[in-house]
């Protein structure tokens, strides 16, 4: 009972110190195939060899903590089943974020949030932006996950695992159906910093509490 005291009043004092700076706390993920837990060779649909794919996104979680706004770029996935024509391997079918307290690289998560394809919780409002690139295979997709929106959970229910790197942007296609390029979302460096204060104060608290419970 006792740790789990202290675990649920570290977090809450991560939250209210991010909360309390005003500052919105920036992530970023390096989207790969060599991070997802089935790979293998990238062909085209006719079984020639196709380019590998590669991607990059940026996160926002707004000061409140009541939105988390995505970028994601990617390369060589056709975004919309037209830019390789003939070829339905590297079209795009599915995006999400997956995330739960153990997750890490080599392991899988559920989804926690679809915003492209199946599951759609990109409904409360819909604010999916899909934007193909002009000359070239890919593109880039926008949205904002809103706090009520999830895949029979919330955002406020996995922040805790977004801010400790337990959370995923996983990406899908015709080929690698399980995931063909994914990555960890990774504090930046000023939301490492604010992270850190908040834990500095939560140990500070527990250690306060903890004499204060001695001397009963």
């Amino acid at each position: 009972m006792t740790t789990f005291r202290t675990t649920s009043l570290a977090l809450s004092l991560i939250l209210a110190a991010a909360t309390a700076s005003f500052a919105q706390m920036n992530f970023s993920a390096n989207l790969t195939h060599s991070q997802e837990t089935m790979q293998g060779v990238f062909m085209t649909s006719g079984g020639q060899p196709r380019p590998m794919s590669f991607g990059n996104a940026n996160f926002v979680l707004s000061a409140d903590m009541s939105q988390l706004t995505m970028t994601v770029t990617f390369f060589n996935m056709d975004i919309n089943g037209m830019q390789t024509p003939g070829d339905t391997n590297d079209n795009l079918g599915a995006a999400h974020i997956h995330a739960n307290a153990t997750v890490v690289v080599g392991m899988n998560a559920p989804v926690v949030w679809g915003f492209f394809g199946m599951p759609d919780n990109d409904n409360a409002p819909d604010q999916l932006v899909v934007t193909p690139f002009a000359n070239g295979v890919g593109g880039t997709i926008s949205s904002i996950w809103d706090m009520s929106e999830g895949q029979n959970t919330t955002l406020t229910a996995h922040l805790n695992n977004i801010m400790t790197g337990h959370a995923y942007i996983n990406l899908h296609t015709g080929q690698f159906g399980a995931g063909e390029i994914r990555g960890a979302l990774v504090p930046e460096p000023s939301t490492t910093a604010l992270l850190g204060a908040g834990i500095l104060a939560a140990a500070g608290a527990a250690w306060r509490r903890r004499g204060r419970n001695t001397k009963r």
